[in-house]
């Protein structure tokens, strides 16, 4: 009878050959054969899993014949993974596994028990020759192989007792047809049905540090050894979840560089307990700021991989932990998969002869989300991404033909166009070197290369090599000065289009051929329009920049004087969408027993909502409510992506809108007098700081020009709302056909189908037939997405490798911005000086009542945080312009804001009481000694912003004459 635990006291030729026991526990068995401390283990091979199963086939659905449905065939996984998880190991077997556990961990001590998938084959195949370690079965498919590592997919378990000891095999067991697993497999096309995993049993060590280490740079394949650690176990490294420092040794010299963070966080057991899940436990006030490891250990950690990846003759990745006397113990091992490595050097004595040559920088791909996530924050589903692509696309191109870049170059060009955006891991990202190829060619594009750089965030490596051409800029100055008085008429004519558009959409029968008609007639004129909206933004770069320039050299001032005069002129497509908000919560504000409605947590909203428009509470209410919904329903949080519902869906979502503006009393008028009076304190302040009246002329010119040139931008962004409002219109109803008919189980699955595939079901140029299946593994991957860690808005990729293999050796690009003292800078976007409560919003969805009077920061915002910001009493935001949706809306609203500041979300903490400058563009962290007094009952909760107490108002300071 084949042995169904394993042993290297009883058979180490079996403990290490992966066909039987999996490339990782193989792997750790020869590493303790060749002398490294790997800590003691056994393993419960394949084979005991093929009986376990076995004895449960009976209870199982048949299994499904070869080329089966794929619905047939995870019912069938699916159903044995509930099986294995609910079994109880055989008496004999548990019997023997508490034996072994005692032997290798004591009758108190703990164990680590770790599922792996072994190799396709025979589980019997003949052990590898223990003395060619480098000839191991590396190659074939299964976790931990160089050819595939199946990261992730079946489950481990540490802080394991004796008691929990054979329910975490089962469970181990049952991993094998882990929903994530099965659908991987089918990916790779393998056979879910056949996941055969083996389970190790190993002593837990009791790590104070642990680290995963690299013998190659992981960013770009050179020599040079790279260790990430961290306090407490491993799986804060590996999971990312405790803070972590990273050193980096050179081979040649040993020299040890390090990246080191305040260390807030470990992982570990709970306080007290004996056994059980790891949990994040706070790092000692002590050890918050030392090196996790001293230069010495770093060495010595880097000469244990290297002596790893000398034994498997490939570059290696490895883990391990440091116990509290300093001993380092090695966990696991596995090949690496790595960059193009750097040339090897063939006369290593003559690169020592010139140390101090400088490394040459590997050539990268440069990505950059810094205000793309306006619009499309977070993780986005493929649906969304299809559509932003599509945009970009058109009305670029568009752009570039307005702007004299010939045809025959853009057409030459379209691949760039094509890629305008990425797809990193569901966030939507800037592919910048070809942004700055193809804006390269506009012949004006350097008079505001610089403000362009600012908006997207690009700094250091990632930013293009100027290329100034005096004639060819004066070549098209008549260009720029026939768009700039053409412009106005053409932005009239564009929205007089659209609205011809919109009124169009309203005539659009159900049926899906007349639904798709609609939508390429669409998308094919806004290609041939879109361009002009973009004008708009060159030109703002160019006045901006000019009256900057000329503030500087009049003045001495920065150009934050220049923020206040914006404000103030006619009310943009946006700001009527907030007035008319305002006015229908007038309205509700005035019939006491609506109000109360409103305002009761307990009503229900679609009722609610349902009682208004039929009139219950007033013609004039009804009138307002439909009103504000057959003209701006567009306007939502997250508009542009069209996996997220607008009030065109759910119109009662009006009334979450409306209710912060009920309870405070808003009114339309007195939002007009403070804008009026913000732009009035403005003018005086320009008069100030710049008494020469020619000059003062100039610049109030230019900044009126701004001013008109940013309306035009929120009025064409509420276009672009609704040009997606429209496709999510369509995508919607053709998503419930397709549910109706049985392709797909609900409508909003297209949210995980691109544009073309939700089409192309319908008119015969789909490539996929089982769209259920395509939605159920893009719905799975968007959702390990969405957990992951907030990437860099800068990073680049290794240049010349798939997207798959290069992200994970993405580097980030430091961004610009200073914070020391307490004192963070940005960009002031809206002048006042307010103090108040930090409320740090990361989903927008949060009620706006809870940032009422508060200072609201967040990464980014879009149009549809108009509510949130309404609330507010300040902004502070991590990306943005003076021309961003954020700064636009601050100045609009009076609210002073401050956008660009670096980690301005971990920066500040929620609750704390800070000052913001809109005008100089600082953040400051007041000591306890300037925080007002304030009721106990009114101190700083501790509890994230969506749970939040009513706080204490806001105080504002008039040093500058300015209030918000």
């Amino acid at each position: 009878m084949t042995e169904l635990v394993v042993t290297a006291a009883a058979d180490g030729a079996a403990l290490a050959d992966a066909a039987r026991v999996g490339h990782k526990f193989a792997r750790q068995e020869l590493l303790r054969q060749a002398g490294f401390r790997v800590p003691e283990f056994f393993c419960l091979p394949a084979a005991a899993f093929d009986r376990a199963l076995d004895a449960l086939r009976p209870a199982l659905p048949p299994l499904p014949a070869d080329g089966a449905a794929r619905d047939a065939v995870e019912a069938w996984c699916a159903a044995a993974r509930e099986a294995l998880a609910s079994s109880a190991l055989p008496p004999a077997l548990a019997e023997r596994v508490r034996k072994e556990f005692a032997a290798i961990a004591g009758p108190e001590g703990l164990v680590a028990v770790r599922a792996c998938v072994v190799p396709a084959g025979s589980p019997h195949a003949d052990p590898p020759d223990a003395a060619s370690p480098a000839g191991r079965p590396d190659e074939e498919m299964g976790e931990d192989s160089a050819v595939d590592p199946f990261a992730g997919m079946s489950d481990s378990f540490l802080y394991v007792d004796e008691d929990g000891l054979a329910d975490a095999v089962v469970r181990c067991w049952a991993s094998a047809f882990n929903a994530q697993a099965v659908r991987y497999r089918i990916l790779r096309g393998l056979d879910p049905r056949r996941a055969r995993v083996a389970v190790g049993v190993q002593r837990m060590v009791l790590g104070t540090r642990s680290f995963v280490a690299f013998t190659r740079d992981p960013r770009d394949g050179s020599a040079r050894r790279v260790v990430a650690a961290a306090y407490g176990i491993g799986e804060g490294v590996v999971q990312e979840k405790a803070d972590i420092d990273h050193f980096f040794q050179e081979p040649a010299t040993g020299a040890v560089s390090a990246r080191t963070v305040h260390k807030r966080w470990s992982m570990g057991l709970p306080e007290g307990a004996a056994s059980g899940t790891p949990v994040l436990l706070p790092v000692a006030g002590e050890l918050a700021d030392v090196p996790v490891l001293d230069d010495d250990q770093v060495r010595a950690v880097g000469e244990l991989a290297a002596r790893v990846e000398e034994l498997f003759g490939v570059p290696q990745d490895i883990e391990g932990a440091l116990t509290e006397d300093g001993t380092v113990h090695l966990l696991q091992a596995r090949p690496m998969v790595t960059a193009p490595a750097a040339p090897v050097d063939a006369a290593p004595a003559a690169r020592a002869e010139e140390p101090d040559a400088p490394a040459e920088e590997p050539a990268r791909v440069y990505w950059g989300n810094h205000n793309i996530t306006e619009s499309f924050p977070g993780v986005s589903g493929a649906l969304t991404y299809s559509q932003s692509r599509e945009f970009y696309r058109r009305s670029f191109a568009d752009l570039y033909r307005r702007m004299g870049v010939p045809d025959t170059w853009v057409r030459d060009n379209a691949h760039r166009l094509a890629r305008m955006v990425g797809y990193l891991e569901g966030q939507v990202y800037y592919r910048l070197d070809d942004w700055q190829a193809l804006h390269g060619q506009m012949p004006m594009f350097e008079l505001v290369r610089k403000g362009w750089e600012q908006a997207m965030g690009i700094t250091g490596p990632a930013r293009a090599e100027r290329r100034w051409a005096a004639p060819a800029v004066a070549r098209a100055l008549p260009r720029l000065a026939w768009r700039s008085v053409a412009h106005p008429w053409q932005v009239k004519g564009f929205l007089r289009w659209w609205d011809r558009q919109m009124a169009e959409a309203e005539t659009v029968g159900d049926s899906p051929e007349e639904l798709i008609a609609f939508y390429r007639r669409l998308w094919e004129r806004a290609g041939e329009r879109w361009g002009v909206t973009l004008v708009n933004a060159f030109l703002a770069l160019v006045v901006l920049g000019a009256g900057g320039t000329l503030l500087r050299r009049w003045t001495g001032e920065g150009p934050q004087v220049l923020v206040g005069l914006m404000g103030g002129g006619r009310e943009n497509r946006s700001l009527e969408a907030v007035r008319a908000a305002m006015a229908l919560a007038e309205l509700v504000g005035g019939v006491p027993e609506l109000r109360a409605a409103v305002l009761d947590d307990a009503a229900d909203p679609e009722q609610l909502w349902q009682q208004i428009v039929s009139g219950r509470h007033g013609v004039a209410v009804a009138d307002a409510a439909r009103g504000y919904l057959a003209r701006y329903g567009d306007r939502a949080l997250h508009d542009l992506k069209l996996e997220e519902p607008t009030p065109r869906q759910r119109p009662w979502t009006v009334l979450a809108l409306i209710r912060p503006l009920v309870r405070q009393g808003a009114t339309v008028a007195a939002n007009r007098a403070d804008e009026q009076a913000a732009a009035r304190r403005a003018r005086e302040r320009l008069r100030e700081v710049c008494p020469n009246p020619a000059q003062r002329a100039v610049l109030l010119g230019l900044t009126s020009l701004a001013r008109d040139l940013a309306r035009i931008r929120e009025d064409t962004r509420f276009c672009r709302t609704q040009l997606f409002g429209l496709s999510r219109e369509v995508m919607w109803r053709l998503g419930a056909e397709l549910a109706r008919t049985g392709v797909l189980d609900d409508r909003l699955d297209v949210a995980d189908l691109t544009v073309e595939e939700v089409i192309g079901a319908f008119d015969g140029t789909g490539t996929v037939r089982d769209l259920r299946a395509l939605v159920a593994l893009r719905r799975a991957q968007r959702e390990e997405w969405a957990g992951n860690p907030q990437r860099p808005a800068l990073l680049g990729t290794p240049a010349g490798l798939p997207l798959a293999r290069a992200l994970p050796h993405a580097v980030a690009v430091d961004a610009a911005g200073a914070v020391g003292d307490g004192l963070l800078r940005g960009i002031g976007s809206s002048g006042g000086v307010v103090r108040g409560r930090a409320a740090v919003v990361l989903d927008p969805s949060t009620d706006p009542d809870l940032a009422t009077g508060r200072i609201l920061v967040a990464r980014e915002t879009d149009p549809g945080w108009l509510f949130l910001m309404m609330s507010a009493a300040g902004m502070v935001v991590e990306r943005g312009t003076l021309l961003s949706h954020t700064a636009i809306t601050g100045r609009l609203l009076g609210v002073p804001t401050v956008v660009a500041v670096p980690q301005a979300t971990t920066a500040i903490p929620d609750g704390a009481w800070i000052e913001i400058d809109g005008t100089a563009g600082t953040v400051r962290l007041l000591p306890p000694a300037e925080q007002p007094a304030e009721p106990a009952a009114e101190q700083p909760a501790e509890q994230p912003v969506d749970q939040l107490a009513e706080p204490a108002g806001p105080t504002v300071s008039t040093e500058k004459g300015e209030t918000p």
